[in-house]
């Protein structure tokens, strides 16, 4: 077992060809994984949901190993954040090499060297010909506070647009743009104020907020997932982007892309807004750009990012460790794995529309690239989050690691590196699931 999972990513898809990944050794959860759980559940939040009971020991590729030996495909990378697989080589040695030179000094202070580049590597792959500037966050919702404060000051408009749906997270500007779940607000209003959330997809729903709620001169920035993630996996219609954008430029109003979840490869292109051939004023990037350290970026022309010193700063964001598997990740990314991410997506995809028709408990197989979401139906054929859960479990129980995301969508987000052999494992495993859920 240990042998295995000090082999290489290569290696690991070897063995899953040779039917030893998933493997389980015991009962899930094992003793270990037991004693370990009991021991969380004194001590940590009780926000945390914990929808399966993996208690994770160590990771290769597309495979994670729990504390009693068991291997698991990962379709779920972390939420899309293990975007070269789990401890990636390029990114181990990365993060080893920083960290054996310099683990910390704050870059809102001072300078070095790897925030410098990876400042200037994502300058040149996000959208646009602009000279731009980048701020390093410490997450997702950093960045979004960010962009919030960002567009605010840029325009000195105070509102602000976003999307029913839509997940920015769960910091207080944040949270006030999101509207996925109803327990993600509950309790903690009330939230920022001058905020108005739109239909996903709909342009006359942002024309009739400009009716009733704040003329398009007040509004300082509209926050988009070009493809919106923890509302269900769900792809900008054709036109909406464009619209959007045409929307923005003829008020004056900045187009916010949110790409935390959905950029850095997942999709097949650098950016899901790189479909539609949208340039945003400003862009956020977290989850996958690090494979798994904690950082996150926002990116947006340099006549909008003129705040002056002092006006943002942070005191871990832009981390030489966490900018080292920044840059080993993106080169990794740039150097084969989105190609692969585009057709490995392709291939999934054609494989769930199969499952669809084979399957009357599944439906509405969309995504881009890597990102691939399906509904779970009830026997009567309405989307059912219970039908759904019940999947996710059993194939929990039978060696896959799935997510929800949504009120009723199954979530396919596997690590950048995955291989056509490990797809056909892990659709077989959702196969027995399904037919086992009924």
């Amino acid at each position: 077992m240990t042998q295995l999972l000090d082999a290489t990513i290569q290696d690991i898809a070897a063995a899953t060809a040779n039917g030893d990944v998933p493997k389980m050794i015991t009962d899930l959860p094992g003793p270990k994984a037991k004693a370990m759980i009991e021991r969380d559940h004194k001590v940590t939040s009780s926000s945390y949901t914990r929808d399966m009971p993996l208690v994770a020991h160590r990771g290769r590729g597309c495979v994670v190993e729990d504390v009693d030996g068991n291997l698991f495909l990962d379709f779920a990378a972390g939420i899309a954040v293990c975007a070269t697989g789990h401890a990636h080589p390029s990114v181990v040695k990365a993060i080893k090499d920083q960290a054996d030179n310099l683990i910390h000094i704050c870059g809102s202070d001072f300078y070095y060297e790897p925030m410098i580049a990876l400042c200037e590597k994502l300058a040149e792959i996000t959208p646009g010909n602009k000279p731009k500037r980048v701020y390093l966050t410490n997450s997702g919702a950093e960045c979004v506070e960010a962009a919030f404060k960002l567009a605010r000051f840029a325009t000195n408009r105070k509102w602000v647009i976003a999307f029913h749906g839509a997940f920015h997270g769960r910091t207080m500007g944040a949270l006030s743009l999101t509207s996925s779940k109803v327990r993600q607000k509950q309790g903690f209003q009330p939230l920022i104020p001058m905020v108005a959330h739109a239909t996903f997809g709909d342009i006359d729903s942002i024309k009739e907020i400009f009716r009733r709620q704040a003329a398009p001169e007040e509004i300082a920035a509209i926050f988009v997932e070009p493809m919106q993630g923890e509302g269900g996996y769900h792809v900008s219609p054709p036109g909406f982007l464009e619209a959007l954008r045409a929307l923005c430029d003829e008020h004056g109003i900045l187009l916010v892309c949110d790409e935390i979840q959905s950029g850095c490869g997942r999709t097949g292109k650098w950016f899901a807004c790189d479909h539609f051939n949208v340039v945003p004023d400003i862009i956020t990037i977290a989850k996958g750009i690090a494979s798994g350290m904690p950082i996150g970026a926002l990116v947006a022309p340099d006549d909008i990012m003129n705040w002056p010193p002092g006006a943002q700063g942070s005191t871990y964001g832009g981390n030489p460790v966490a900018c080292a598997a920044a840059l080993a990740t993106l080169d990794q990314v740039e150097n084969g794995m989105m190609e692969n991410a585009r057709k490995m997506g392709a291939f999934l995809t054609g494989e769930l529309e199969k499952m669809v028709e084979k399957h009357k408990s599944l439906s509405g197989v969309r995504g881009l690239g890597l990102m691939i979401g399906v509904d779970a139906l009830d026997a009567s054929g309405q989307p059912s989050s219970e039908v759904r859960d019940k999947i996710v479990l059993d194939a929990f129980y039978r060696g896959l690691i799935l997510l929800g995301c949504g009120e009723t969508a199954l979530r396919f987000a596997p690590p950048l590196c995955v291989t056509e052999t490990e797809i056909k494992a892990a659709l077989n495993i959702l196969d027995q699931a399904v037919t086992a859920v009924g």
